[in-house]
């Protein structure tokens, strides 16, 4: 299984949209766990990711921020035929 982790607060546009592009990326076709992580829990969290969010991490590698590109999301998940890839 695969881990999707948002690093986010309330009230955050860019979360929201992020978010949203990943469920239409993802759907139901890929085996993948979405945590959203709210960053105003964790001083250290806030300090490093104040002004930057959405960070998104899949598989613990930082992947995109503020904004995620539905191309580069798929490509990781999927091949050119939209057939699910084992692992990276």
């Amino acid at each position: 299984m695969h881990k999707i982790i948002i690093y986010s607060k309330p009230d955050c546009h860019l979360c929201d949209v992020a978010k949203q592009t990943i469920d239409r990326v993802i759907g139901n076709h890929a085996d993948v766990l979405i945590e959203i992580v709210n960053i105003l829990d964790d001083p250290e969290l806030q300090i490093k990711y104040k002004d930057a969010i959405p960070v998104i991490f899949v598989d613990g590698t930082e992947r995109f921020r503020y904004r995620v590109d539905p191309d580069k999301l798929a490509q990781i998940f999927y091949n050119e035929f939209g057939v699910k890839l084992l692992g990276f």
